[in-house]
């Protein structure tokens, strides 16, 4: 059976990613055509995503990546933008090998 949902219910519901992180609170529901485009999710203090936006605020996400409504909210990872995995990995200087050389011949 269907379970309907108000909108206002849904304001201030904890929002959790598919991973089981929280994510913050939901501060609005956007409307497009009557249907739900997305939801602005406002970042708390104690959230991953505060440490992931920085000094943003919050995030908006699409409704197609919203998994459940119920007491919570789960939302898919890929529905959030995850700047850690995007710096580019630092090289270090190569280690002197004490072999003969590399048994690999891409390494040089």
């Amino acid at each position: 059976m269907l379970k309907l949902k108000r909108i206002t219910d849904v304001y201030e519901m904890k929002v959790f990613d598919d991973m089981g992180n929280y994510m913050g609170d939901i501060e609005e529901a956007i409307l497009s055509a009557n249907k739900i485009f997305g939801w602005r999710i406002r970042a708390t203090k104690s959230s991953s995503l505060n440490r992931i936006l920085g000094g943003a605020k919050g995030v908006i996400v699409p409704h197609r990546f919203v998994k459940a409504i119920g007491d919570i909210m789960v939302v898919s990872k890929q529905a959030i933008p995850d700047y850690e995995n995007e710096e580019a990995p630092q090289r270090t200087a190569p280690q002197e090998q004490i072999s003969s050389g590399p048994t690999d011949p891409r390494l040089f």
